[in-house]
């Protein structure tokens, strides 16, 4: 299972602590130094089944400095995923990748019925 966070946000130190407390094994990437590449967004937006604005950080200041609530609806698909793959503090987090099931931002409810 991978965790894909950033170690300063306090939802991505609660996920890993959550994590720990349940005893499950991840590997850790730091979302800012290992940024997802456009292939890999792709195929994690294909397994989860979201709507692909749930991968975009809308709360990060990087998001609000692009403007991107009023841009993303012109943008394909295809657009947004590129814009995602620039910069991984566009992208939601933290992210649990584990197979075919992705898991995007930290629900606990969401995590304990899928990993428990």
């Amino acid at each position: 299972m991978l965790f894909i966070h950033y170690p300063k946000c306090t939802t991505c130190q609660k996920a890993k602590k959550w994590l720990d407390t349940h005893q499950i094994i991840y590997t850790e990437r730091h979302i800012a130094e290992d940024n997802p590449s456009y292939d890999e967004l792709k195929d994690w937006y294909a397994k989860s089944g979201l709507p692909l604005k749930r991968f975009f950080n809308t709360s990060g200041m990087l998001y609000k400095e692009m403007q991107l609530k009023e841009k993303l609806a012109a943008m394909s698909e295809e657009e947004q995923l590129r814009l995602l793959a620039t910069n991984g503090m566009l992208v939601k987090r933290p992210l649990i990748v584990d197979g075919d099931k992705v898991l995007v931002g930290f629900k606990e409810a969401e995590w304990e019925e899928y990993l428990r």
